[in-house]
């Protein structure tokens, strides 16, 4: 059995990893964990002891096989629990990220099944993030791009969000930008704010830090998937 700080770890290598980055740094992994690099390293040697991530000196670490199924158990465990709070608990998508974080560590099996049962076995979770399937098969859980790389004139569709920043969702929640919303890229002025029109016409203007961590499709990319 892993304790739940291990799953931690691995979690993280994976998000970083799916970010564009490996090996991933021992630097990156403290830093987002927020703690010493020297407890990190102690944790990466563990963990390569144990045969769920490969060292590189002076590079950082890749999740093996094993490593890689570990963290996608722990992220289909968080991702369904948040699904399940915000569908049938009726909590706010800001809430959902932090009561996940808590409860993924302890849930059993069925437990899990069960939840997937009574979703009807979700495929991405409130905030657009795909869910791992039941046989913890690889996906493609890329972060694609974000709403700031697109130009004035571009129609795009949201896909996920970032789930990390309450205020940052209630400020999304509170403009209508949601996955799911087509929006059209009307202005990307210099001063750092990106302007976007919905469908019926209105507009709102986000700063691009907060463009930043929305992340989209190419609308004609997301229809031409959707036709027969």
């Amino acid at each position: 059995m892993l304790s739940p700080e291990m799953e931690d770890y691995l979690k993280v290598i994976y998000d970083l990893q799916r970010g564009g980055a490996e090996p991933v740094s021992t630097s990156e992994i403290a830093d987002t964990l927020e703690v010493t690099p020297p407890t990190a390293t102690s944790m990466m040697e563990k963990l390569a002891e144990r045969g769920l991530v490969e060292r590189e000196k002076y590079k950082g670490v890749t999740l093996t096989t094993e490593g890689e199924t570990v963290a996608l158990e722990v992220v289909r465990h968080h991702r369904l629990i948040e699904t399940y709070l915000a569908e049938r608990l009726g909590y706010d998508w800001t809430e959902v990220h932090d009561e996940a974080d808590r409860l993924e560590h302890h849930i059993s099996e069925e437990f899990e099944r069960r939840v997937a049962e009574v979703l009807d076995d979700p495929e991405v979770d409130p905030h657009g993030d795909p869910i791992p399937n039941d046989a913890l098969d690889p996906m493609d859980d890329t972060t694609g791009a974000t709403l700031a790389e697109f130009e004035e004139g571009d129609r795009v569709v949201v896909k996920r969000v970032r789930d990390r920043d309450p205020e940052g969702l209630a400020y999304l929640q509170n403009e209508g930008v949601t996955p799911g919303t087509t929006l059209s890229v009307e202005e990307v002025a210099p001063i750092g704010m990106v302007t976007v029109s919905f469908p019926d016409g209105e507009t709102t203007s986000l700063p691009e830090d907060v463009a930043e961590t929305i992340r989209v499709e190419a609308a004609d990319a997301t229809e031409d998937a959707a036709a027969p």
